[in-house]
């Protein structure tokens, strides 16, 4: 688990950046990566508070946050899911160069 620990990204309360921004950019780097994969879930907002030492509050802000970037949509019941990639970012058009 100290594996985790290490490679987990740390949020810094003293930035005049709100916390729920930094917890967003944070799972909108790991959709960015593959880490999060489209139409599979993330991590719950209880999941996410505890994992970053936040309050649920915060959790669930960022993923309003994400749910406006269009990176999420949440889904009454089941949770929250990562959305496929927008037409614009289509990897065929990078598969096709390669």
């Amino acid at each position: 688990m100290s594996d985790t620990e290490a490679s987990k990204p740390s949020l810094d309360p003293m930035s005049a950046r709100p916390l729920y921004i930094q917890l967003a950019d944070v799972i909108a780097g790991k959709i960015a990566s593959g880490e999060l994969a489209p139409d599979r879930p993330i991590p719950s907002e209880n999941h996410l508070a505890d994992e970053y030492g936040v309050a649920r509050l915060t959790a669930r802000r960022a993923a309003q946050e994400l749910r406006e970037r269009g990176l999420i949509v949440t889904v009454r019941g089941k949770g929250s899911f990562v959305v496929e990639r927008p037409t614009g970012d289509a990897p065929e058009e990078s598969e096709r160069n390669t």
